[in-house]
């Protein structure tokens, strides 16, 4: 299926249903680690990823493995060693991935600088034109 008619239900669909999956941060930061670094042990993805925390860490690899972008290996050993790789559709992200990084990377303070010029600007007009506050008896 391609998704260049956007006008096309299942297309809007596909789309959402993919991006909800990859688009948010812990997946991508999942994907890329694991596509950088290979198989992975949850404590070191854990330390590779700054500021997820245990539970949110183990959602997302949960819904990765869901959606076969990540396997799980348990190793019969005690204690148990388990580990996180990539599969094969979830190799094909690394490239979209990497690119997203190197982007945000190369454009982060230029969105910042954006984001102060705006907020500058509306608080500008917010103290020039105050906003009425309507009350409605109820």
């Amino acid at each position: 299926m391609s998704l260049q008619d956007t006008s096309k239900s299942a297309n809007c669909t596909a789309m959402s249903d993919v991006l909800n999956r990859i688009g948010d941060k812990w997946s991508v930061m999942v994907v890329g680690m694991l596509g950088r670094n290979g198989t992975l042990r949850f404590n070191e993805l854990k330390r590779l990823i700054n500021g997820v925390s245990q539970r949110m860490l183990t959602l997302t690899l949960r819904n990765l493995e869901r959606d076969g972008l990540v396997t799980r290996t348990i190793y019969p050993e005690v204690p148990p060693r388990v580990e996180y790789g990539l599969t094969e559709l979830g190799k094909t992200l690394q490239g979209p991935i990497s690119e997203l990084w190197n982007w945000s990377a190369e454009n982060h303070a230029a969105i910042i600088d954006a984001r102060a010029i705006y907020d500058a600007r509306a608080d500008a007009v917010a103290r020039v034109e105050p906003r009425k506050v309507v009350y409605v008896g109820g």
